[in-house]
């Protein structure tokens, strides 16, 4: 048990090594050169870990503003956190072990998987994986599984959404790079398809975002992280005046809180481009690496990779979908409570990563119309699933938390509506 602990604790759930190692092996298995093994597995992980450090400065930014959001406008409600659900049901209900296995579980569920059906995607990335399995225990417990029968149970479920939610994106995401030989692995999936839906609809014959055409004298802004500067400096100076000089010089200590706002706004660009650096370089290495697993383990596998591996495609789209997510999350906070629904708060982090890759999805199939409509439906949809799921976590013990990726909620609602009451018929 502390050996498996150890693999998944200290490796799996480490995304850049596991994926380097993934690297390692595919250039193995096509009986690369030594040197040629060892660089492509270090530059994999150098990829990925830029990739990461970008994420981590967009998501210090985001929480400043999350914070100064909160006290500007002077909401009161549930912030979805899955962080927080899975060290309660480790640390406070014991299945720390359960969820441990469940996430080994799914990842050789989704090889089998992969292995046997038409869905040839292996699921990559480790942090998904390990909310699904934090999902998929607390509510198959919940519906009387135990032992091995729980984490088969995960398993089997987790490896289902491993497989068939990249499957089912797969259309558009080739649209968006024009190459199969990547897929998405993010459980945030059934609300890019849904958005996608809304923006296919309403967006008919609309034209890209990324073919705005800008004045001469504003052609600066056809710059990525110039028109992404443009839209997010204002964004943070307006709302830390909302939240007031007091709030503002508690986050900024010697720092004027309004300049403060305008350098975080700056570190949020700052973030961007180091991500979309990392992404290249990513990209660069994993996907010939790969070519030994699809030809060995899974034949014709395509590496299903975190959601900003699609941002350089479509930079506009992710700052459009960001902005009209984030509204639509904002109408849905108001909306909810009238039919008896808890309020959730938006969260931003959730609003940049899921509504800017719903940007480049909405895009893809219905241009700057699609991403406008769609969008605001996506913040609203992502908003609802988890002030559904808020009541089956309160009588499980969880007070005013839920989950955030729609997937993870679909699978936790999926256990409550439908595993939970055919276990009841046979209890």
């Amino acid at each position: 048990m502390a050996v498996i602990d150890f693999i998944i604790n200290s490796i799996l759930t480490q995304a850049s090594i596991t994926i380097a190692l993934i690297a390692f092996a595919g250039l193995l298995l096509q009986r690369k050169p030594f040197g040629e093994v060892m660089s492509g597995s270090f530059k994999t992980m150098l990829g990925f870990l830029v990739l990461s450090a970008g994420s981590s400065i967009i998501v210090g930014s985001l929480l400043y503003f999350g914070d100064i959001f909160s006290e500007g406008f002077g909401m009161e409600g549930i912030v979805p956190s899955i962080e927080a659900i899975n060290g309660q049901a480790m640390n406070d209900l014991g299945l720390a072990n359960q969820i441990a296995l469940t996430f080994l579980a799914i990842f050789i569920f989704n090889i089998l998987l992969a292995r046997l059906t038409r869905w040839k995607y292996i699921f990559l990335t480790g942090q998904a994986l390990l909310w699904m399995a934090t999902m998929t225990t607390v509510f198959g417990s919940a519906a009387g599984f135990s032992g091995i029968g729980l984490i088969l149970a995960g398993g089997l479920v987790g490896g289902i959404f491993a497989v068939a939610m990249p499957a089912i994106a797969q259309p558009i995401v080739k649209k968006i790079t024009g190459t199969d030989d990547i897929a998405l692995g993010h459980f945030c999936t059934i609300g890019y398809m849904f958005a996608a839906g809304i923006a296919k609809i309403t967006g008919k014959n609309s034209d890209s975002t990324e073919n705005i055409k800008f004045p001469k004298g504003l052609g600066f802004l056809s710059d990525t992280y110039l028109s992404v500067a443009i839209v997010m400096v204002p964004l943070y100076v307006v709302t830390s005046i909302f939240a007031g000089a007091e709030f503002g010089t508690e986050l900024s200590g010697d720092v004027n809180y309004i300049v403060y706002a305008f350098l975080q706004a700056v570190q949020f660009v700052v973030g961007v481009y180091v991500l979309l650096s990392g992404v290249r370089l990513l990209l660069a290495e994993i996907v010939p690496a790969f070519r030994g697993i699809a030809l060995k383990v899974v034949p014709d596998a395509k590496p299903a990779l975190d959601c900003p591996v699609l941002f350089p495609y479509a930079p506009n789209a992710v700052t459009a979908g960001f902005i009209t997510t984030t509204i639509g999350t904002v109408i849905a906070m108001f909306v909810l409570p009238w039919f008896g629904l808890a309020m959730i708060l938006p969260g931003m982090l959730t609003n940049f990563f899921a509504g800017g890759t719903a940007g480049i999805f909405m895009n893809a199939v219905g241009g700057k119309r699609g991403v406008l409509i769609g969008g605001i439906a996506h913040g609203f949809f992502i908003t609802l699933l988890p002030a559904l799921l808020v009541p089956h976590f309160n009588s499980l013990g969880f007070v005013n938390t839920t989950a955030t990726d729609v997937d993870t909620v679909t699978a936790g609602l999926l256990f409550e509506w439908l595993i939970h009451p055919i276990m009841n018929l046979f209890a």
